[in-house]
Order: C-alpha cells, then sequence, then structure tokens
C-alpha cells in the first residue's frame, strides 16, 4: 500500500528483466516490481511460464493464466521470446545493455553454455547486477541438480523437523522455500543496487535455494554444530516450554506464545493460579514444563479457543485460535494493513482477482499495484518498439516463432 502523494517508490527508473519462471524467480521479481521497477517478463513463445498453465483451476490454465501465475506478475510486461534462437539472444542483448538487473533461475551453466551468461553480459552492461537463482547454488558437487521447493524441503533436513515423531518427516503445508528464497533474492539485489551506487560496479549474485532453507532454520543449525544436538519433531507442542504450544479448548484448538517469564506470569495469574505463576525463571519453566502442560491442557477446555484468545491478549499474552485459510483471510486485521490488493479486471480472468501485495508499508513511496498481470506476449509489440523494431521486423519475427 502506497500512502504517498506521488512520492518515487525505491525501484523507480530501475529496469528489470525476469526471466525467471515458476514460484521463487517470479516473486523475487514481483518484490522489486511492486517497489517501482520497471520490469520486463521474458517468456518462451507457446506456453510461457509453466505456471500458467498447471494449476488447480484447469479453465485458467487453458487461458495460461492460472492462478501459480497471476500471484506474483502484477506490475511486469509480458515479452515472448525464443532464446534458442540467435535472433532472441540478440534481442535480449540490446534489452540488457539498458537494463539495471537480470533475473534468472535455470540450471546452473545454462545461461552461460547460450552465451547469456554474466560474463557475457557484464561485457554489454558493465553495471549490470545479474542474479542467479538456483536449488543448489552454482558451484560445489549438487549445482547441475535442478530443484523445486518441496525437493528442496527434503534435501535441507525441514521436512525431518516437521510434524510429530509419528508423523514426521512432514512436507510443510505451503511453498515457504519459494517464498522466502523470492524475498531473499530481493534483498540480494536491492543490496547490490546500494552497493553499485556506491562502487560504480555492477555484480553477480549466486543464490541458493538450499542456503536459504538453512538460514531459516538456523537454530537447528547451530544447535547440531555445537554439540550434535538434532532437533526432533515437534508438532505443536514446543519441547521446552508449555505456555508456548497448542491446546484444545471447548470448540478449537489455541495456539499460547506465553515465551518469557513475564508473560509467563501474567498468564498463570489470568488463571488464578499464583502458585503457578511463581515459576518464573527460564530453567523452571523447563524443568516443570509436563506439570504445567497438564494444567494448560484441563483449564482451557472450560472454555471456547475465541474467549481464551481475547482474554489473553488483553494482558498481554500472545495466543491466537488455529484458524483455516478462509478464516485468516477474513480477519479485519488485513484489510486494515492493506496486504490485499483487489484487481477487478485482469485479461484472461472473468471477475476480480485478488494478490498478496507486499508485507510491508511506507508512510510514502511505498508498494503498490498497477497493472494486473498480463496475457502471454501482451506487450511483446511495445517493448521490442522501444528496442527500434519496426512493425515489419516484428510481424517477421513472430512469423519464425522467435516471438
Amino acid at each position: 500500500m502506497n500512502k504517498g502523494n506521488g512520492d518515487a517508490r525505491p525501484f523507480a527508473g530501475i529496469k528489470v528483466i525476469d526471466l525467471t519462471h515458476v514460484l521463487a524467480g517470479p516473486y523475487c521479481a514481483y518484490q522489486l516490481a511492486v517497489l517501482g521497477a520497471e520490469t520486463v517478463k521474458v517468456e518462451p513463445p507457446g506456453d510461457g511460464d509453466m505456471t500458467r498453465v498447471s494449476g488447480a483451476i484447469r479453465e485458467l490454465n487453458e487461458r495460461g493464466m492460472a492462478p501459480y501465475f497471476l500471484t506474483q506478475n502484477s506490475n511486469k510486461r509480458s515479452l515472448t521470446l525464443d532464446l534458442k534462437a540467435e535472433k532472441g539472444r540478440q534481442i535480449l542483448k540490446r534489452l540488457v545493455a539498458g537494463a539495471d538487473v537480470l533475473l534468472e533461475n535455470y540450471r546452473a551453466g545454462a545461461m552461460d553454455a547460450i552465451g547469456l551468461g554474466y560474463e557475457d553480459l557484464k561485457a554489454l552492461n558493465p553495471m549490470l547486477v545479474y542474479c542467479s537463482m538456483t536449488g543448489y547454488g552454482g558451484t560445489g558437487p549438487k549445482a547441475g541438480h535442478t530443484a523445486y521447493d518441496q525437493v528442496i524441503q527434503a534435501a535441507s533436513g525441514l521436512m525431518s523437523v516437521t510434524g510429530t515423531p509419528e508423523t514426521a518427516p512432514f512436507k510443510v503445508g505451503a511453498p515457504v522455500i519459494d517464498y522466502a528464497s523470492g524475498i531473499t533474492a530481493a534483498f540480494a539485489v536491492a543490496s547490490a543496487l546500494f552497493q553499485r551506487a556506491q562502487t560504480g560496479k555492477g555484480q553477480h549474485i549466486d543464490f541458493s535455494m538450499l542456503d536459504t532453507t538453512l538460514a531459516l532454520m538456523g537454530t537447528n543449525v547451530t544447535a547440531y554444530l555445537l554439540n550434535g544436538t538434532l532437533s526432533k519433531p515437534p508438532g505443536n507442542a514446543n519441547p521446552l516450554y508449555a505456555a508456548s504450544s497448542c491446546y484444545e479448548t471447548a470448540d478449537g484448538l489455541l495456539m499460547l506464545g506465553a515465551f518469557n517469564p513475564d508473560q509467563h506470569r501474567r498468564l498463570w495469574e489470568a488463571l488464578g493460579r499464583s502458585d503457578l505463576a511463581a515459576i518464573d525463571t527460564w530453567h523452571d519453566m523447563q524443568d516443570k514444563r509436563e506439570i504445567l502442560a497438564g494444567e494448560l491442557a484441563a483449564v482451557l477446555k472450560t472454555r471456547s479457543a475465541k474467549e481464551w484468545e481475547d482474554l489473553l491478549n488483553d494482558i498481554p499474552v500472545p495466543a491466537s485460535r488455529v484458524l483455516g485459510v478462509d478464516e485468516a483471510l477474513s480477519q479485519e486485521q488485513l484489510q486494515h494493513r492493506g496486504i490485499l490488493h483487489r484487481h477487478d479486471d485482469v485479461p484472461g480472468v472473468d471477475g476480480p482477482v485478488t494478490v498478496p501485495l507486499a508485507a510491508f508499508t511506507y508512510d510514502h513511496g511505498g508498494p503498490s499495484i498497477e497493472t494486473p498481470p498480463p496475457e502471454l506476449g501482451a506487450d511483446s509489440d511495445a517493448v521490442l518498439g522501444e528496442l527500434g523494431l519496426g512493425a515489419e521486423e516484428i510481424a517477421a519475427l513472430r512469423d519464425e516463432g522467435v516471438v
């Protein structure tokens, strides 16, 4: 949500070439686009980005506007370009000459093999920030392996600590690694642009989804490397602290977050148990975990989850009902924050489309959406015209299947 009145967004004037596909790469480009970057999404002629045609809504798949695609492609223009063709590669190079950022997430070495690697394009534009997003990074024995979110969840150990001892390993229900990778890569690009402003030099970013996931599991990684402690899948219970766990209530589940001693004390005082409120050190909270958990399990069943949520947050002690996605999206808080943007008219889609915008706001010049996700190749003529190609030349390229 942009609260400003015409203030320039952070990446206004920055030109981004988005060669990525699926979720992580396009989400990186989306973060830059909602903050003002002029973003051209380059897609292969035919089906385009695979997320256009691979989703749960068959009708939208057939139109090339599946929900996966709709989620992270607002504020972009679509140019179809066959990079396997020499003419397509030459057009991309003309785009690169005037660009600030290029994002790609092909298999490591694939861009070098067709003459579009960092060293090739750096020669054309030394100021270019070139971000290569891969599953395992561009170096090492697994550099050539391709991957998706679920594969990295497996390779990182994340699945091994998700679920309960009886159900693990378990995949996280949303593609969190794709989106965490997109956000992290956008931060890397933003940092490189800031660095360029100080040094005058472009940059090559070697980005790894596996590295991102291990960073997200930082405490698990550090504990193991410190003394060999392997985290066990905890389910909905914190293995150390009873008051930071999930419990049944009279009508549903409640997640507690009374993590520190002060919150722990306020929780038990509110429950009328001054004796348990006196347990106010980290060590005592750990040592008496099972006793405290048993007491909480009994008392929390006496009221509804909503009653407990309201009572505890007023103290304040962090607590929330366990909601479904439908319930979560109906929260008034989301409407107040403006995280959801509604497109009333999206080409190729019947009816409005609502997508997440950004997880933050600015006082001025903040994230905003101006244009809906484009149909495949919707902007090809305009983008090619800006490069100086005439109508006849563009028509010939289309006949040849280059665009």
